[in-house]
């Protein structure tokens, strides 16, 4: 596990405003490239650091235009791109070269409450945040394979969400790009039909639906008519030949019901173009919920296998993630990924003796509050 952001840096700039730079360890970079650039350098002495956006060491600096980055960030690397606010000395990574995944975090704001939301939303005003994203994704090399987009949710910034895709679009013409959503906001066909007008090649909406009963999601997201909205917004993304992925977070409240979720998705929602059944991350609103989420997951194995079934009946891709391979039966094997970012995963002593090590997800850093009583090497 590593850390994306820290305060304890000592940033000297005049300017107070946050800035958007792109990490180089190259002294010699032409002048013309070096404004938006944060050149890292162990030896700043005897270089000339003039035009560039920032200078970093490793090491404490009474030269106040070389700054102190903190050891906790020295993973970063040349093309990762940061975020530097002075007023609070926090340097933050908003984009790594080498990451399993990257999602730009658009806003804190969601129209939904989910019980086990792992980012709890707040009513701010964040519109700056995905100015500033708009402003980075330029500076983001060619050839990243894929972006994600989360927040909160996304598609409550209307058309600064379609500026955000249409940027990426423009300069990652090749790059897929994955949005976390509620989908709710996509009842309104309006929006679809900007999203359809991007034509875009390789644009996911990742949509979450926790039950086949309309009153039961609406209480694990906590928003009256939530499921009305979510299925409308679906079958309008699907009509305009939107990729589609249903996610399923399966816990206390959810995973009964699970095989008959199943069923409705492969009877009514057939067209999908693909199901996510995900194990329960202990983070956010989880940590408040625990008692009433909390399962072991040996024991909904039953209801996840027959889930497994029915989709792959309906002939629908299905994965299961943030699930241990000890604790799922080898015939579900194939199905389960390697999901958790990198930045937040671990792994527990005893998964050093397991032969399925390298092909297991690992843990989410927050199983350390609770894990299954069954974690064992095979």
């Amino acid at each position: 596990m590593i850390k994306l952001r820290s305060n304890k840096n000592l940033i000297h700039s005049d300017s107070k405003s946050p800035r958007i730079l792109k990490i180089t360890t190259n002294p010699n970079l032409p002048r013309i490239l070096r404004s938006n650039r944060a050149l890292i350098t162990d030896n700043p002495g005897c270089l000339d650091l003039s035009d560039y956006g920032m200078v970093f060491s490793t090491q404490k600096s009474k030269n106040t235009d070389v700054e102190f980055l903190d050891i906790q960030l020295s993973y970063l690397q040349d093309g990762d791109v940061i975020r530097v606010v002075p007023d609070s000395n926090t340097v933050r990574a908003i984009y790594r070269v080498n990451a399993s995944a990257n999602f730009l975090f658009v806003t804190e704001r969601c129209n939904s409450f989910c019980i086990m939301c792992s980012q709890p939303p707040r009513d701010v005003a964040d519109s700056y945040l995905i100015e500033e994203l708009i402003e980075a994704v330029p500076l983001i090399d060619k050839g990243v394979t894929e972006l994600g987009i989360t927040g909160g949710e996304p598609t409550l910034l209307g058309s600064r969400f379609i500026k955000l895709l249409q940027t990426i679009q423009i300069y990652h013409p090749g790059t897929a790009i994955h949005v976390l959503t509620n989908g709710r906001t996509f009842s309104d066909p309006s929006l679809v039909e900007q999203v359809s007008r991007l034509e875009h090649d390789d644009l996911m909406f990742g949509i979450p639906l926790y039950s086949d009963i309309s009153d039961h999601h609406d209480f694990v997201v906590q928003a009256d008519h939530a499921f009305d909205e979510t299925i409308k917004g679906i079958l309008n993304l699907k009509r305009h030949s939107q990729k589609v992925e249903i996610r399923v977070v399966v816990h206390q409240q959810t995973y009964k019901r699970l095989p008959q979720l199943a069923e409705f998705i492969g009877r009514n929602l057939q067209f999908v173009d693909h199901v996510a059944l995900m194990g329960l991350e202990i983070t956010g609103f989880t940590r408040a919920n625990l008692e009433d989420l909390w399962i072991d997951p040996i024991e909904y194995i039953g209801e996840l296998e027959r889930a497994v079934d029915i989709l792959t009946r309906y002939k629908i891709r299905t994965s299961i993630y943030n699930l241990q391979r000890c604790l799922i039966p080898s015939r579900l094997w194939p199905y389960a990924v390697k999901s958790i970012s990198d930045w937040k995963n671990k792994y527990y002593p005893e998964c050093n003796e397991c032969s399925q090590k390298h092909n297991c997800g690992g843990f989410f850093a927050s199983a350390d509050i609770r894990k299954s009583a069954f974690i064992k090497p095979i």
